[in-house]
């Protein structure tokens, strides 16, 4: 066996599954989960129409297999989305690479992009992958599996928990070979602002590591202004030729289908080439007729809208429920409220989603699960992850049990 799958920790769920062993769920109450990020609302007409239409007009294209780098018809999509949406020009034939969700490219981009063979710099010991801190688990096991070592930069709470990136020794970055970035944030909702991207590229340019943006959550927001991009912070800043920056972007939580597993890559065309050439090998080509449901979906905004709708309605609901009675406040985007544990829990983010399970049967995530400990210090520690991805009665529901909950051990 690889010996790298030792170091893998267990997912958040897993953990999730164990903490919860031996419950007994509050029968009074009707379960409702907060805990998993899946978009629960519909699913565009348009999108299953589409799918529908062309397994009917071409039964012969599962005869065949896809070509990894998809249709033309399916990239130009994608790069006309990227003009509408960020107003960033990108090549359909050599920017963007379609791929089955984002979780799945930002997995195998980091074994694309890692050299394991070499030497490390200043003392260093080989290479360093750098993400935020709490952050998406893909990252650490892209990295651990690459034969890479993470370093989880530190998150300032007194700044929405802003990725702390100027405190990253310069010693690791000298060893840096790729870099993971979120914005909007999992699990904070925050954005990173065009200040922000300058110092990130002109650290690339120092020390020659490649960005990896996740954006997965851009199109859900409850500002005026749309999330800045990845490639559009490097427009505004005048890095046209995207060197060493790769976007990612998913029709997840934009379009309402995570099981359709669709989403594409964009920028450098050097890495997005070297990227075709390792899928191409990995056998991920994505079905003709998920690709023309991909079509349909990048090609309209209206359902865009519905659904960012629909999520500041409910959190407009939602959010002063909780806040009346935790730490927790309107995110800047993404479909999470990243709320403190009360001082009545002592700060234990475990005991509190084990008991309003077992009291009130409402799942939540521990923060402390999204988060490494590092200089002593679990930034996720005392908070809790609920993931508004219901209807709105629903969230609405479980918040006023959640705030009947707290109220029962205030003093």
């Amino acid at each position: 066996m690889n010996p790298l799958l030792s170091k893998l920790q267990p997912y958040p769920f897993e953990r999730l599954k164990k903490l919860f062993e031996g419950v007994t769920p509050n029968p009074a109450y009707r379960p409702i989960s907060l805990g998993i990020g899946e978009p629960k609302h519909a699913t565009p007409a348009l999108v299953i129409e589409a799918m529908h239409a062309s397994a009917l007009a071409q039964p012969s294209g599962f005869a065949g297999y896809p070509a990894t780098g998809g249709e033309p018809a399916l990239r130009q999509a994608c790069a006309n989305w990227m003009q509408r949406r960020y107003g960033v020009t990108v090549n359909a034939a050599t920017q963007v690479l379609p791929v089955n969700g984002s979780r799945e490219a930002l997995f195998a981009f980091a074994q694309t992009v890692i050299d394991p063979t070499r030497p490390g710099v200043q003392g260093g010991a080989g290479p360093v992958v750098v993400s935020p801190n709490p952050f998406y688990q893909i990252y650490e096991g892209a990295a651990l599996l690459a034969g890479a070592t993470p370093y989880f930069a530190p998150s300032d709470p007194a700044r929405n928990f802003a990725v702390a990136w100027d405190t990253v020794p310069d010693s690791v970055w000298a060893n840096t070979q790729l870099l993971f970035v979120c914005s909007p944030g999992n699990p904070t909702g925050a954005v990173m602002p065009l200040s922000e991207w300058q110092m990130l590229f002109e650290l690339s340019d120092r020390h020659g590591f490649v960005i990896a943006s996740d954006e997965c959550y851009s199109e859900i927001y409850f500002r005026d202004d749309a999330p800045l991009g990845g490639l559009e912070a490097a427009v505004k800043l005048g890095r046209t030729d995207f060197k060493n920056l790769v976007m990612f972007t998913s029709l997840s939580k934009r379009s309402n289908v995570p099981g359709m597993r669709s989403g594409f890559v964009a920028g450098d065309a050097a890495l997005l080439k070297a990227f075709l050439l390792y899928r191409t090998y990995h056998g991920s080509a994505m079905s003709p007729v998920v690709q023309a449901a991909s079509v349909a979906a990048w090609n309209d905004e209206a359902h865009v809208v519905d659904n960012r709708a629909q999520y500041r309605a409910k959190f407009a609901q939602v959010t002063p429920v909780l806040a009346s009675v935790l730490d927790v406040a309107l995110p800047d985007a993404s479909f999470y409220l990243w709320a403190g544990v009360p001082a009545a829990w002592g700060g234990d983010d475990t005991a509190f989603a084990r008991e309003l399970l077992a009291q009130y049967n409402v799942t939540v995530l521990p923060g402390s699960y999204l988060a490494r400990e590092a200089n002593g210090f679990n930034p996720g520690a005392g908070r809790i992850r609920m993931a508004l991805v219901a209807e709105t009665a629903e969230c609405l529901e479980a918040a006023h049990r959640i705030a009947e909950f707290v109220r029962s051990r205030t003093p």
